[in-house]
């Protein structure tokens, strides 16, 4: 059963929250009147690429606006992209994105769905694959598609438009992806659809594209592209600045605290669901020093995915290690044959995988963050013959406690 919608502008008040823009204001709040005195919710529109296999924080926070129209009534209509993932968004990039295989998107798409249980409620809840209509397309109804743009259309796009004027390679095929998009709008009759700011292109030929077969436009909640823990460009994998929706709550933690603290405001309004009143007050260096605003905005992330309890645990478990020099109560315990083990190898086995390769693992010895007990190691070809028991820490987060076989 549909709950009674509340009044239009507590709607737009939580629509707002955190976001970079809402266009054409006036249109969706004349949608969110239409739909509440006639009881009917709107259809709010997510595509999600799964492009790789595990959600960061940044992925997170469209999922995050689509939960809060779910909590106002609304349906959710969420889009997994597996046929625009194989053509792969060139939004926001400065080069050609290699296309991926079927069979690497399905991959990546089971996991995506296993890890929205923790966002999106089943319930009002509505999952498309794009690939339900453009496998059926003919080669005409293709070209008809590609017939609804200009080249000089695509080239107004920023990150076009840049590529060609640094005469860097664009695919014919990146620029079906915006009419990709759009035409997902018309499949599912979309009311309302949420994308990050480098979306912005696509959103408005979905806008193009409804009005074109007769449909109401969609109207469009803007998300911003949050940094990530370096507190200088979007949060991703690929940049090694994220936070991982499923890492363990003293993971999440102890990442959240080392983010810089011109990132409190954004962290606190996109990736906790602590109230605008008490954001203000963190934030206001007179009433709160940045050290309990940062705890505070750790405290809400892990709350957000793992629950209160785990989010105290977390945050005491923070201060016992880092506060007052103590060793975690909870540490993974890794086998070391008693002739010795090489560091290289220590760092990189699995678990706990310190490092992903030993590369990376050189490194981190040059710069000094492997220590064994309370000796730093300093030699990358080193061989340890550690006491059992004794403690490996890899920078100011990570332990293991070393047992010889």
């Amino acid at each position: 059963m549909t709950p009674a919608l509340p009044p239009v502008d507590e709607q737009m008040r939580r629509i707002r929250r955190g976001a970079e823009d809402v266009f054409p204001e006036d249109e969706l709040r004349a949608k969110l009147a239409k739909s509440r005195a006639g009881g009917v919710p709107l259809r709010i529109k997510l595509g999600v690429d799964p492009t790789a296999p595990d959600l960061t924080l940044g992925n997170a926070v469209p999922l995050w606006k689509l939960r809060a129209f779910q909590d106002l009534g609304h349906v959710a209509v969420l889009i997994i992209g597996d046929y625009t993932a194989q053509v792969g968004d060139p939004s926001g990039r400065n080069s050609l994105r290699p296309m991926l295989t079927a069979a690497d998107v399905e991959a990546h798409a089971q996991t995506y769905l296993d890890q929205l249980g923790h966002i999106l409620l089943p319930d009002r809840l509505e999952v498309r694959r794009n690939g339900e209509w453009f496998s059926k397309m003919t080669f005409m109804e293709v070209m008809r598609l590609a017939g609804r743009m200009t080249v000089a259309q695509m080239l107004e796009r920023d990150d076009f438009e840049k590529r060609y004027r640094e005469q860097q390679p664009i695919s014919v095929h990146e620029f079906m992806y915006p009419l990709m998009q759009g035409w997902d709008s018309v499949m599912v009759r979309a009311d309302v659809e949420l994308g990050g700011s480098d979306q912005r292109f696509n959103l408005i030929v979905g806008r193009d594209m409804q009005r074109a077969e007769g449909q109401a436009p969609q109207a469009v909640v803007v998300n911003p592209l949050v940094p990530g823990t370096d507190g200088v460009v979007k949060m991703s994998k690929s940049y090694g600045n994220y936070v991982g929706v499923t890492e363990a709550p003293n993971e999440q933690f102890g990442k959240c605290m080392s983010v810089p603290d011109t990132m409190l405001r954004p962290w606190l309004t996109c990736f906790t669901d602590i109230d605008e009143e008490r954001i203000d007050e963190l934030c206001d260096g007179a009433r709160s020093h940045p050290r309990d605003a940062k705890e505070a905005m750790a405290k809400g992330v892990v709350a957000r995915y793992w629950g209160t309890a785990a989010a105290d645990d977390a945050a005491a478990e923070f201060r016992r290690v880092f506060a007052e020099g103590r060793l975690p109560d909870d540490m993974p315990e890794v086998p070391v044959p008693a002739a010795g083990v090489a560091v290289l190898d220590l760092l990189t086995g699995d678990p706990p995988a310190f490092a992903k390769s030993r590369g990376e693992a050189r490194r981190l010895i040059r710069q000094g963050a492997v220590r064994l007990g309370d000796v730093r190691v300093e030699d990358p070809d080193a061989v340890l013959t550690p006491d059992d028991g004794e403690v490996l820490r890899v920078g100011r987060r990570r332990f293991a406690r070393l047992r010889r076989v």
